[in-house]
């Protein structure tokens, strides 16, 4: 591919844009303000020479800039600001494009996928061409060239490949698949149980309980999946438990370092409020409780996260339902 441009100068995007321009592929990064730009700019500087004289990367707040010749579309963007930046790269995207979501999270307020939302806001792109990235993806490992795999997922399986093939580098391997429901499902739905697995962690209940906590809370994950049109094998490869284990465990993990911090008695909104990223996790659950109540499936892992986030639950009431079995309260 000619060039490629990342919407998004997140961590990941960044991530990203110099792993395409350490290729040597022609890559620039979308930034929504000059300011952003610039100082992206300067943080990038050491990285570019490092990379070397072979590094085509460039950095601008020029939408139409950014997107000239494009022949692939990255969305590094939040989940729940996915539409918002769709919305202003629409009118500059053709069909022959390939758009690709690397966020993992569900809309909260419609409970869709990235894909669904990409597909409402370009109506002229094929359903074909718009795929979804995901795995187990600690973002800072990966721009520390540690070897890490990735899934590419999408309805034609050709469009995958090639941008499975630009992707792919000798310490990032990366994947395709078909099932781009499965996919997006797990890399959104794990960050969820992700959460549930950093209060355990900081109520210090020990591996015992989180292990069942994460195998109970991933069960449900693969129910409210295969409801929802996946197939249930992708939640036990790399995009569902490979991306779970990482996500659950690591100390670089933004949904178990908020799941922590409340297991520790921090409030929610003091949490958020000290971040510079997002946790995608916590829009993610608003979505899954909508769903796992509008499907009507039992799901207790996913209610007591639920509870803890926004219906004022303690997370010190987690050990007392382990002592009723992980069971949801009973109802008057």
């Amino acid at each position: 591919m000619s060039r490629v441009t990342v919407i998004g100068a997140t961590t990941w995007g960044t991530t990203l844009g110099n792993l395409l321009a350490g290729k040597g592929v022609d890559t620039c990064i979308w930034a929504r303000t000059e300011a952003e730009a610039q100082k992206l700019w300067w943080e990038q500087q050491s990285r570019l020479a490092e990379l070397g004289s072979g590094c085509h990367l460039s950095i601008t707040s020029d939408l139409s800039e950014a997107l000239h010749s494009a022949e692939c579309v990255l969305c590094a963007v939040p989940a729940q600001r996915m539409r918002q930046n769709v919305q202003l790269l629409a009118p500059y995207v053709d069909a022959s494009m390939i758009v690709v979501s690397a966020a993992k999270g569900l809309e909260a307020a419609t409970g869709k996928r990235m894909s669904e939302v990409i597909a409402e806001e370009v109506a002229l792109l094929p359903s074909g061409r718009i795929c979804a990235l995901s795995g187990p993806n600690l973002s800072q490992e990966i721009a520390r060239g540690l070897p890490a795999t990735s899934i590419v997922a999408g309805q034609d399986l050709e469009v995958a490949k090639k941008v499975s093939r630009l992707l792919d580098t000798h310490n990032f391997s990366v994947f395709v698949n078909n099932d781009i429901v499965g996919v997006e499902l797990c890399g959104a739905l794990k960050n969820v149980i992700a959460l549930g697995a950093g209060m355990i962690d900081g109520l210090d209940l020990g591996n015992n309980a989180k292990a069942a906590f994460i195998t109970l809370g991933w069960n449900e994950v693969v129910s409210l999946g295969v409801a929802l049109g996946a197939k249930p094998s992708t939640f036990f490869g790399l995009a569902g438990l490979g991306d779970l284990i990482a996500t659950g465990n690591s100390p670089l993990s933004r949904n178990h370092y908020v799941g922590y911090e409340l297991g520790k008695g921090r409030s929610l909104s003091d949490i958020i409020s000290s971040m510079t990223q997002v946790a995608e996790g916590i829009d993610t659950t608003v979505a899954a409780h909508h769903l796992v109540n509008k499907l009507r499936l039992k799901a207790p892992i996913i209610s007591l996260v639920y509870s803890v986030l926004f219906e004022s639950l303690s997370p010190v009431e987690i050990s007392s339902r382990f002592k009723n079995g992980l069971k949801p309260e009973p109802t008057v």
